[in-house]
């Protein structure tokens, strides 16, 4: 990236990292790597490169926009099946041992040692990478990308794309109010998760305690599958961000 900045070793990795804009983008699904230590937690190739290890195509979107806006992107280096950078430490799912269809071996078991063992290896240096992201900045803006699987335990989900918030909706309905404009389908609010699935941990813990605008935006995969589909989503989330921007009276640099 200008660089995606990583190592074996490392749990997080920057983009345009001394960028001026308040924006701030993360992904916290971004990467799909078992570190060596971990071999490959028992799971066959399928699971590995499944969306219950990473969100496929999220990084991609990440990227452009952050591009876009000439914005700082926070991405996370590991799988989320090693640690879910997206869950506290302690919640059970920050290192299932089984995610939908995938019994995960290497995560059955885990005793306390191992499980605080990846949260200081992993999810702290990440989060305080968002930190520092944020604090940079005099009134920083968090946006955090994802993207889900169309079919989920069976079930075709028809939504597209998610507009998702905790108790802070300013910015998500600003957005929500954008694509209405564009006359956008199948985007819906708080779908297909919501604050009570849990998924917004990044937002709770970096952006509401000081009350600074948050989104995050879940597309589904399928959408996004080549370079050509992720040009073109990330041109319209980008159109929605930028008007909801101006609609919140922020400015995007």
């Amino acid at each position: 990236m200008n660089h995606l900045e990583t190592d074996d070793q490392a749990a997080v990795a920057l983009r345009n990292a001394d960028a001026a804009s308040p924006l701030v983008f993360v992904c916290e699904h971004a990467s799909a790597r078992i570190p060596a230590r971990f071999g490959d937690l028992g799971l066959a190739p399928e699971a590995r490169s499944s969306h219950a290890a990473w969100d496929p195509g999220a990084l991609a979107l990440a990227e452009r926009l952050a591009d876009w806006f000439g914005a700082v992107l926070v991405a996370a280096t590991v799988s989320r099946l090693v640690i879910d950078c997206n869950r506290p430490p302690e919640a059970p799912d920050a290192m299932p041992a089984r995610s939908e269809v995938f019994d995960i071996p290497g995560n059955a078991n885990l005793d306390k040692a191992e499980r605080e063992a990846r949260a200081h290896s992993y999810y702290t240096p990440f989060h305080a990478a968002v930190a520092k992201a944020m604090a940079e900045r005099d009134t920083p803006i968090l946006v955090t990308m994802h993207s889900f699987t169309p079919v989920y335990h069976g079930a075709a989900r028809t939504v597209e794309i998610g507009v998702l918030h905790d108790r802070d909706a300013r910015l998500a309905d600003a957005m929500l109010d954008a694509a209405d404009r564009a006359g956008a389908q199948n985007v819906r609010r708080n779908d297909p998760y919501g604050p009570e699935d849990g998924v917004t941990h990044t937002l709770k813990k970096h952006a509401l305690p000081g009350k600074h605008l948050n989104v995050m935006l879940e597309v589904r995969n399928d959408l996004i599958a080549d370079a050509a589909a992720q040009d073109d989503m990330a041109k319209r989330l980008g159109d929605w961000l930028e008007s909801a921007l101006s609609t919140t009276g922020a400015a995007a640099c």
